[in-house]
């Protein structure tokens, strides 16, 4: 998207966004503003738009770059400092916009990457790919991915925000570009499934232009941000996912980035963290937001 073009947008999206944002001020009760841990200089993560960490090793961060990117998850400890990558063989990267971490239907621990970027709301399909968490950290992986096809009830959308819910053991998928973002969802058993998998519907959010999301690892808390605000649930006990979500959210501390489009929480879950994409000549920072509980 060209600079004049992405402005224009952002201007749009901050009009749409400020009457909702006026109703749920800022709240630094549970978390602090954002600490700059690290600026990512390496060219080839100048796109990065989804950021994970890992369920096995306490300080490791999985990422990846969005359309055109080469087909991999890039490792990087928690300074931000790059380890290794992994190679999904076989695989293009069409249009990678989010990635989460959990458990599968077999107790071990997988990767999720989500092919849901679709700007033009173009393509009848989208997919979510799923690899084995690696056990021992090597500069160079190569992973064959297990893949589910995917299509939306009322046809083809744009989507950034790929999370997993370890209570009711499904994925869920946030669309982009609607007035008011829906929320979707599949199985986390359906992959490997041959046919295609029609995505459940669930609910609206009173936001729009959702860019990335995550639960953490208990199921308790969840994000999702846009480019203006970060959102979070807590879970009460005994509650659905949908009637978490379904509540008015708390508005958290963030630090403007120029494309902010990736949060994840941390191993600990005792912060969470934010990346940008590169844009105006800014590279990409690594900010950590540290919990106050």
């Amino acid at each position: 998207m060209g600079t004049r073009i992405t402005i224009f947008f952002l201007f749009l999206l901050g009009l749409s966004h400020s009457l909702f944002a006026q109703e749920i001020p800022v709240s630094e009760r549970y978390f602090s503003m954002g600490i700059p841990v690290d600026t990512l200089k390496n060219p080839r993560l100048e796109e990065v738009s989804g950021i994970a960490f890992s369920h096995i090793h306490p300080n490791l961060i999985y990422v990846h770059t969005d359309s055109g990117g080469e087909a991999a998850v890039y490792m990087l400890d928690s300074l931000g400092k790059e380890i290794g990558k992994i190679i999904l063989k076989g695989l293009k990267n069409r249009d990678w916009e989010d990635i989460a971490v959990g458990l599968g239907p077999d107790g071990k621990s997988y990767i999720y990457i989500a092919e849901i970027g679709d700007n033009l709301a173009r393509y009848s399909s989208v997919y979510v790919h799923r690899i084995p968490e690696p056990r021992v950290i090597q500069a160079l992986i190569e992973e064959k991915a297990v893949s589910v096809e995917l299509n939306y009830p009322g046809g083809a959308r744009d989507a950034e925000t790929l999370m997993l819910d370890p209570l009711d053991k499904r994925l869920y998928i946030v669309s982009k570009r609607d007035k008011k973002n829906n929320l979707y969802s599949f199985s986390w058993d359906q992959f490997g499934n041959k046919e295609e998998i029609k995505l459940d519907k669930h609910l609206e959010f009173p936001f729009s232009s959702s860019v990335a999301g995550d639960i953490s690892k208990d199921g308790c808390h969840i994000l999702i941000k846009n480019y203006f605000a970060v959102y979070y649930w807590i879970r009460k006990e005994g509650e659905s996912l949908t009637e978490t979500l379904a509540r008015t959210p708390i508005s958290l501390p963030y630090v403007p980035e120029p494309q902010g489009e990736a949060i994840a929480f941390s191993f600990s879950m005792k912060s969470y963290f934010t990346i940008s994409e590169k844009r105006f000549n800014i590279l990409p920072v690594l900010y950590r937001y540290p919990s106050k509980k």
